[in-house]
């Protein structure tokens, strides 16, 4: 066998067989063709419908179980992508390379990559529920979207007129025993500012990278509430603090790979001269001593280093020998200092939920212009909107272009339910203890299926994940064992 086809997964779940056979093939947002049909051909493979469009998403039919004719329709939601990150070193091709399993204990991990769970669990139990024959559920239509982790777009543009169902479970949480009710909205920000390239001077100096790296990172809607560092914000602290202390030439800024993911590193091209790299030292050995104080139990490991050179691989995309110009270099600054990042709000009603959030995702360096992106988040429309203004505001206070893209609406608590009381019903009788319910931080494709069947009611589950959208993902196999067993039990129980 060879390395892409040797199985590490030994135990006897189907779901977690078939979510290594999935995790085989590339599945990045916007390259979700070869997984879709994938899961296509073993849909019809089994006898099920399938539609299947021109964005990739499926909707996989299953008829009812004997006994469950009269039952109302039941749509089991996931998504088909998965966010690709990985860790600096690691050779890796997520268009082409099968992620690599590593089991330590009764958890699963990728080789130094996101392992995809968020959100190939759920294709996986999909694939599972379609592949067994003796389930006694109602008719099943299976709804698996694309490009969930960057746009939502496969759910905006999904003709939803095939879907009877009007109850939906969505399977794309990461708490086992905690139903999500209810989710936040969210949209895609960008400040632009144009590199303005001139040449080096002569008494520039010599060049060097400014690393920021080392941070936790993780999930910008679960995780924002920990408060974890930002590489691409405390990249900015630093420079600002360097520029107030002494002179240099700034030649490039990159940092995060996915706007939805808290930035683990960063880093920026400059020119520093013998004496300001001096000072460069002396100041980065205080801010670091600062920044393990300050983050000693949410990044204990961060760490700000002056490395001689550009690392090809980051801050070295500049070209050598050219500088932002001085008003490029002085906005750059300034917004990588005062974009809000981070906690903006917490709910009043609900304990311990993040109501308004902001990311600054993704710092990148181009040919012409350096594009920072943030995805603000919130339970309310009204503080969305006014986060975009404070955007915009800032980069008409910065001097810089201003845009924004992939608004994904809310999903509101239905206090009406139907389908709640299944889940906690079936979950008191199974584990002899309630179910948590809960509203959620993150961005769930709820929101926008509700928009398209206003009546639709929806909840979200799954099983425990952590670290999501990290190279630390890793998932419990005995929480996907119970789950499945779970899920089963509440498939049973839908007959009205």
């Amino acid at each position: 066998m060879s390395d892409a086809a040797t199985k590490v997964y030994q135990g006897d779940s189907k779901v977690l067989r078939l979510f290594e056979e999935l995790s085989r093939i590339p599945r990045g947002s916007g390259n979700e063709k070869a997984v879709s049909d994938f899961v296509a051909d073993f849909a019809r493979q089994r006898g099920c419908e399938v539609f299947q469009d021109d964005r990739h998403n499926l909707i996989i039919r299953k008829p009812a179980a004997a006994g469950y004719e009269s039952a109302p329709a039941v749509i089991f939601q996931g998504h088909l992508d998965m966010v690709c990150e990985k860790n600096k070193g690691t050779e890796h091709d997520f268009e082409k390379d099968p992620i690599r399993f590593k089991i330590e204990g009764d958890m699963i991990y990728a080789d130094g990559t996101t392992l995809g769970a968020d959100n190939g669990i759920a294709v996986a139990t999909a694939m599972a529920i379609i592949d067994s024959p003796e389930l006694a559920h109602p008719e099943l239509e299976i709804l698996l979207t694309t490009e969930e982790e960057t746009s939502m777009g496969g759910a905006f543009h999904l003709d939803a007129s095939p879907l009877k169902g009007r109850m939906m479970i969505n399977f794309d949480s990461d708490r086992e025993g905690m139903l999500f009710v209810s989710s936040a909205g969210g949209i895609n920000l960008y400040h632009t500012v144009q590199a303005g390239w001139q040449e080096k001077g002569m008494d520039a100096g010599e060049p060097y990278t400014i690393n920021v790296h080392g941070l936790t990172g993780g999930h910008s809607g679960d995780d924002i509430i920990h408060e974890r560092g930002n590489a691409n914000k405390l990249l900015g602290r630093v420079l600002d603090d360097l520029r107030r202390h002494t002179d240099f030439a700034l030649a490039g800024v990159n940092g995060g790979m996915k706007v939805n993911a808290i930035p683990r590193e960063a880093e920026a091209a400059v020119y520093l001269t013998p004496e300001g790299r001096t000072i460069a030292e002396s100041r980065i050995a205080e801010i670091n001593r600062t920044l393990r104080d300050e983050y000693s139990v949410s990044d204990s490991g961060v760490s700000v280093m002056l490395q001689a050179g550009w690392d090809a691989d980051g801050a070295g995309a500049a070209s050598s020998g050219r500088v932002f110009s001085d008003e490029a270099k002085a906005a750059v600054i300034r917004l990588l200092a005062l974009i809000p990042s981070g906690v903006i709000s917490m709910d009043k009603a609900i304990p311990n939920l993040v109501r308004t959030s902001s990311n600054l995702g993704v710092v990148t360096t181009g040919e012409q212009e350096i594009v920072l992106q943030s995805l603000a988040r919130s339970s309310l429309r009204s503080q969305t909107d006014d986060v975009v203004r404070w955007m915009e505001t800032l980069a008409e206070t910065a001097g810089c272009g201003f845009s924004q893209d992939s608004y994904f609406p809310g999903w509101p608590y239905r206090a009406d339910s139907k389908l709640r009381p299944v889940f906690e019903a079936a979950y008191e009788r199974e584990f002899g203890k309630p179910l948590e319910i809960k509203a959620i931080h993150a961005g769930l494709e709820c929101g926008v299926l509700i928009e398209k069947m206003p009546d639709l009611d929806a909840v979200s589950y799954g099983p425990n994940l952590y670290e999501i959208h990290t190279p630390q993902e890793h998932l419990s196999i005995s929480s996907v064992e119970r789950t499945w067993t779970f899920l089963q039990e509440v498939l049973r129980n839908i007959k009205s």
